[in-house]
């Protein structure tokens, strides 16, 4: 049923709130739409605040989702610097820090997620940062430069990607990560073990194995960074990347389902009818992997704006896609399609010494999930097998001759 004359309000206005907005005006919504974000800028990109932003190869206008102009033109109601602290779901109301407060037909929540703090003394120094906003990438790309020193704290993608972009600019770089390779809770250890070298050839150096047990610093600034072993590494900045927390707050608050985020459907509904859910902030089903899963990536955002979207339009929801993420670290575009959460053998297609390769998760003889490495082909290929279930011969997917459209056929 179409809601195409209700008031639909936006609690969050970052690429999944963006993208709400501007897809019900898409699918034809034309009643009242009102998008309520936390910073003082319009709806933009993420992604790039690691790479292009920190080497100053991205503007704020690069970076808009839609140019400013686009939210006034389509009756989009943007409301920046404020936040929602309170939902009434009986009234159907929403009440904003300024002691606003805004009825509401269907609700989206697009809170995402916040940088999850390192809980060591020292922490609040100037010059310990997180990387989540235009803000903090902004407070980051003032300390890098050539003679600076980073302590990245966490070896996950935005670390590595921090990293190289720092050595980019000149500036020393190390790398602390708890565990024994970095990567290790979002990749497999061949994967690992090719960044890691990658970027020890490029002057990083990692310290692995290893906890942060303090900041230290001189007039309130950080100065260095105290390991569990004792030793204290200099820095001039320390970038904290270990991992997001959902801002559920808010739906916990008024009694919807959550578990580390708001569950929701296949149409990104929550347990309130009236109220979805999207982007970081979510934990969704993935129907292929037979389980709930919380995803952070552009791509989750984009299709779960698109479910919420289409639901209060009236359109029937697209199946579920494929999950897939992407992380550019010097001149290399690693693109990930699936999960491999369930697989039970790996097979790597190309070399990794040339650059180019592809590592692919199978369950069986059906592909899982794929890491591409300076591998489009086989991205796209795998994605689309990903979503087939096709059964593949193993020996025709690992010879680089035979095309990934041989191999699909």
């Amino acid at each position: 049923m179409s809601e195409t004359g209700a008031h639909v309000v936006i609690v969050g206005a970052g690429h999944a709130g963006g993208s709400a907005a501007a897809f019900l005006r898409q699918y034809g919504f034309t009643g009242p739409i009102t998008l309520i974000g936390e910073e003082v800028i319009a709806p933009y990109q993420r992604p790039p605040l690691s790479k292009a932003w920190l080497k100053g190869e991205a503007d704020a206008d690069s970076l808009m989702l839609k140019p400013e102009s686009f939210y006034p033109e389509h009756q989009i109601d943007l409301r920046l610097h404020q936040k929602a602290v309170k939902i009434d779901r009986f009234a159907k109301t929403v009440t904003l820090n300024n002691g606003g407060v805004v009825h509401y037909d269907k609700l989206i929540l697009a809170t995402g997620a916040r940088a999850r703090p390192l809980p060591a003394p020292g922490a609040d120094l100037y010059g310990v940062m997180s990387l989540r906003n235009a803000m903090d990438a902004e407070m980051l790309k003032a300390s890098l430069g050539k003679g600076k020193r980073v302590a990245v704290i966490g070896g996950g993608y935005i670390g590595l990607e921090a990293a190289a972009s720092a050595r980019a600019l000149g500036a020393e770089a190390v790398v602390i990560e708890v565990m024994p390779r970095v990567l290790a809770r979002v990749a497999c250890e061949q994967l690992s073990t090719f960044f890691q070298d990658y970027h020890r050839a490029r002057g990083v150096t990692f310290e692995l194995n290893v906890g942060v047990t303090a900041f230290e610093g001189e007039n309130g600034r950080v100065t260095g960074v105290k390991l569990a072993d004792g030793r204290v590494l200099p820095c001039d900045a320390a970038l904290v990347g270990i991992g997001a927390i959902p801002n559920d707050e808010l739906a916990q608050e008024v009694g919807l389902d959550c578990a580390d985020g708001v569950v929701v459907d296949l149409n990104a509904q929550t347990s309130d009818p009236d109220i979805f859910a999207i982007g970081d902030l979510t934990r969704r089903p993935m129907p292929l992997y037979g389980r709930e899963v919380r995803l952070e990536s552009v791509a989750n955002a984009l299709e779960q704006a698109k479910q919420a979207a289409s639901v209060i339009t009236g359109r029937p929801v697209a199946p579920p896609e494929v999950t897939w993420n992407w992380s550019d670290q010097y001149d290399l575009k690693l693109q990930i399609a699936g999960l491999s959460v369930d697989a039970d053998a790996i097979l790597v297609r190309g070399d990794p010494a040339s650059g180019r390769f592809a590592i692919f998760h199978l369950k069986g003889e059906v592909i899982r999930a794929v890491e591409a490495v300076n591998a489009a082909p086989e991205f796209m290929g795998g994605k689309q097998l990903i979503a087939s279930q096709k059964p593949i011969v193993r020996e025709r997917l690992a010879d680089t001759t035979v095309s990934m459209k041989e191999v699909a056929a």
